[in-house]
């Protein structure tokens, strides 16, 4: 079923009609009593036990160390070799070749493990 639009124009125009009767119901008296009256106010903040508690804090998880790798991978998304980062060279000529001696793609990608202390 479809539904019916909702004029936002119409709903806002209707709020704004019901405060202005709001306002216009109470009288001039309320108002002055309310301000007369501040002792109370104080008294209800102080009682009120939800302000006086302090939200808990969560501990955030500590982020892991990562070290980061070439893999030479294969069409099927399998690592063969893993080289140290500043071996690229070692790991291109690796991929090169097992290009070469199985016809098939190898290509490398750069490999992220958390360090384990």
């Amino acid at each position: 079923m479809a539904r019916k639009v909702v004029n936002r124009k119409e709903l806002r125009a209707q709020n704004d009609a019901a405060e202005a009767r709001e306002k216009t119901k109470k009288s001039p008296k309320e108002k002055v009593a309310k301000e007369k009256t501040p002792k109370a106010k104080k008294e209800k903040v102080a009682k009120d036990p939800t302000k006086a508690k302090k939200p808990s804090r969560k501990k955030t998880a500590k982020e892991a160390r990562m070290k980061a790798y070439w893999g030479v991978y294969n069409q099927g998304m399998k690592r063969l070799a893993m080289f140290e980062y500043s071996d690229k060279k070692a790991a291109e000529k690796k991929a090169a070749d097992l290009m070469a001696s199985s016809r098939t793609n190898h290509f490398i990608q750069l490999v992220k493990e958390a360090i384990t202390e």
